[in-house]
């Protein structure tokens, strides 16, 4: 796995560190976004605040992570598709956050739908977040 975050890093001219490697893992690992918080807690014997916050813009910058909208305004982090360049998202996807584990999912499959703005009004971004139960929540389905 590190070999593969190792040629992620150097095909967007960062050294490859590893406080850098050890957030790849965890959001692999973790598989669901994850707050500055979550990553602090998870790393928080081998790296500070500062480091943990300098990678993430750094991810964000060059296209590795996304961040996404959160209702209480906080900000929210996932890995990008390949799709995704420096400073070039493109991350048209829908997100889902459940209201009972309170874990958030990018829905790669779904699509945000195009949207018709009123003359003038120019879109800098979209972002569509639906909450409700995850799959693994839904004890219906068991």
């Amino acid at each position: 796995m590190s070999d593969s975050f190792n040629d992620l890093l150097k095909r967007n001219q960062l050294s490859v560190t590893d406080s850098r490697i050890a957030i790849l893992e965890l959001f692999v690992l973790r598989n669901t976004a994850l707050a500055h918080a979550d990553i602090e807690k998870a790393t928080h014997e081998k790296y500070d605040r500062v480091t943990i916050y300098r990678t993430l813009q750094t991810f964000v910058e060059k296209g590795i992570i996304h961040t996404i909208p959160t209702t209480d305004n906080s900000v929210l982090y996932a890995l990008c598709k390949d799709s995704c360049s420096d400073g070039h998202h493109h991350d048209n996807h829908v997100h889902f956050i459940c209201d009972e584990c309170g874990r958030t999912y990018c829905l790669d499959n779904v699509t945000i739908p195009s949207i018709v703005l009123p003359e003038g009004f120019i879109a800098e971004r979209k972002d569509v977040v639906v909450s409700g139960i995850c799959k693994s929540c839904n004890r219906t389905q068991l």
